[in-house]
C-alpha cells in the first residue's frame, strides 16, 4: 500500500499511474469515476458502490490501496484538484450566490418531503419518553437546536454530540429508546458506530440525512431527507445546516400542532421562568 500518495501529485494522476494494476472490480470503480468526476464529489459511499457495481468494502479498499484514508479523503483531494465548483464567478456577487444556494436548499428539501414518513416520525417522537439525538461536528449544531426546540414543547430529549458519550449512552438503550441520528453525508463513522450499538440494544432509529443510500440509512428504521449540494471543500457549510434545520423545523412544528395546548402552556411557563434572566 502506498503511504504517501500525493507529495503534490493529483488524485487523477495517482489513479492513472496505477490503473494497469487494478483488478476487474477496481477498474469498474476507476472507469465510473473517470466518467462522472464531478458527480462523484456529491456521492455517498453507498451510491458510488451501487453506481459502479462494486461492494462497499471493495470501494473502500480501492481508495486505501491508493493511499487515501477513505472515500471522503479522496473526494476532498479531488475537489482541491478540480477547484470549487460552487466558487462565485467574477460577474456574480458572493452575497447573491449564498442567498441563491440557501433558498435552493430549502426548496429542494421541501420538494422531496414524504409527508407519510414525516408524520410517522412525528408520531414516534410524540409517543417516546426517551428521545436521544446523535450528531457530531457541524451536525451537532443542528442537534443542539433540535434539543432546544423539543424541550420548549415539553419533550424530554438529550443531544449527545461527543462520540465517546454516544457509545456510552447507546450501550444503555432499549426498545423504548428513540434515536434521531443527524448526519448530512450519512457516512460519518462515529455516528454509524453509535447507531449500530443502539440498534443492537433494540432502539428505533430515525435518520436525518442528505443521502437516501448511505451507511447510516442502512441502520435507520425511518429516513427524513434534506437536500443541500455541498462540495467536500465546503464541509459544514451554512447551506447544509439550513437544509437540516428546515427538516427539524418541520418535525418540531408538527409536534407543536399535534400537542398545541400542552406546547403553548409549556412555552408560556418557560417564558415566565426565564424572564428573570433578562435585565
Amino acid at each position: 500500500m502506498m503511504q504517501h500518495p500525493f507529495n503534490g501529485m493529483k488524485p487523477s494522476i495517482v489513479m492513472e499511474q496505477h490503473k494497469h494494476y487494478f483488478t476487474k472490480s477496481e477498474k469498474k470503480i476507476h472507469d465510473y469515476i473517470e466518467s462522472h468526476r464531478e458527480q462523484v464529489l456529491y456521492h455517498s459511499l453507498t451510491e458510488l458502490s451501487e453506481a459502479s457495481g462494486v461492494a462497499e468494502a471493495t470501494v473502500l479498499r480501492f481508495f486505501r490501496k491508493l493511499g487515501f484514508k477513505g472515500f471522503q479523503d479522496f473526494k476532498f483531494q479531488t475537489a482541491q484538484e478540480m477547484g470549487d465548483p460552487d466558487e462565485p464567478s467574477d460577474d456574480e456577487a458572493y452575497t447573491e450566490k449564498i442567498k441563491k444556494n440557501m433558498v435552493q436548499a430549502i426548496e429542494n428539501s421541501h420538494d422531496i418531503i414524504d409527508m407519510a414518513s414525516l408524520n410517522h416520525c412525528i408520531d414516534l417522537i410524540d409517543q417516546s419518553d426517551d428521545v436521544v439525538l446523535f450528531a457530531v461536528g457541524s451536525s451537532g449544531i443542528a442537534a443542539s437546536d433540535m434539543q432546544n426546540r423539543l424541550m420548549r414543547i415539553g419533550k424530554h430529549v438529550h443531544a449527545v454530540i461527543d462520540p465517546h458519550f454516544q457509545v456510552m449512552r447507546a450501550s444503555s438503550m432499549d426498545e423504548h429508546t428513540l434515536v434521531i441520528a443527524i448526519s448530512l453525508t450519512g457516512s460519518t463513522k462515529d455516528i454509524i458506530d453509535s447507531v449500530d450499538i443502539a440498534k443492537s440494544r433494540g432502539a428505533t432509529v430515525i435518520a436525518i440525512t442528505n443521502y437516501i443510500k448511505s451507511p447510516l440509512t442502512q441502520y435507520a428504521d425511518h429516513v427524513l431527507l434534506s437536500s443541500a449540494k455541498e462540495s467536500p471543500l465546503d464541509s459544514g457549510s451554512l447551506v447544509a445546516k439550513v437544509s437540516q434545520l428546515f427538516i427539524i423545523d418541520l418535525v418540531c412544528t408538527g409536534l407543536t400542532i399535534k400537542n398545541y395546548d400542552q406546547a403553548e402552556q409549556i412555552k408560556r411557563g418557560i417564558s415566565k421562568n426565564t424572564t428573570g434572566k433578562l435585565y
